[in-house]
């Protein structure tokens, strides 16, 4: 693409969009390790300082990715919270949501935990984002503590799941599970692994 076509594409102010659209790609083709600020504008089709308008350094660029991770992966925890009534089904419906999120875009799953970028917590949008994909889970285990009248700490309870789930993500991504083991296949092994978990632990 030219750049004075580049140019009158990006006239209306999308072109930020454009750069983290090209980012999202490269990231899931290559890993993190491939993004940079030319790398970006390349595959956007516009000059190298371009992404300098819209984000301070390759950091912020790969926070605003992490950003829209977990704004996506708390829209289908909520979506899969509302699947039905607080109980066990309700959180084997959200771990497979969240298993479903890191399967489909793993690369994007890795940045939004650290990889390519440390301490997330320091940024101040990273963290409200990575809070809020949080809160479906915390609801669905206080509703269920409700229902059975448990007084465990729902912090403590939420954090566990989200260990065993984040464990859970990590082996199917990276391969490490048999998925031909025994007979089952990839997507019943990991909701037999969330009832065992849910009925043992989180009763």
């Amino acid at each position: 693409m030219a750049r004075d076509e580049s140019a009158r594409r990006y006239h209306h102010g999308d072109l930020r969009a454009a750069l983290l659209d090209q980012a999202r790609l490269l990231l899931e083709r290559d890993g993190a390790d491939a993004i940079s600020f030319r790398a970006v504008a390349r595959a956007a089709g516009v000059s190298a300082t371009a992404p300098y308008n819209h984000f301070e350094s390759r950091r912020d660029l790969l926070a605003a990715l992490a950003v829209e991770g977990f704004t996506t992966l708390a829209e289908r925890q909520r979506s899969a919270a509302a699947t039905g009534p607080d109980g066990a089904a309700k959180l084997v419906a959200l771990g497979r949501a969240y298993l479903d999120f890191a399967a489909h875009q793993p690369q994007l799953y890795r940045l939004m935990f650290g990889t390519g970028v440390q301490h997330w917590h320091d940024i101040p949008a990273v963290a409200a984002a990575k809070a809020a994909s949080f809160q479906p889970i915390r609801a669905a285990i206080t509703g269920r503590h409700a229902a059975q009248g448990v007084a465990e700490s729902t912090e403590i309870a939420a954090l566990g799941a989200w260990s065993y789930v984040h464990g859970l993500a990590m082996l199917l991504i990276d391969g490490s599970l048999d998925r031909s083991r025994e007979g089952v296949a990839g997507a019943d092994l990991a909701t037999v692994a969330l009832r065992w978990f849910i009925d043992r632990a989180m009763t």
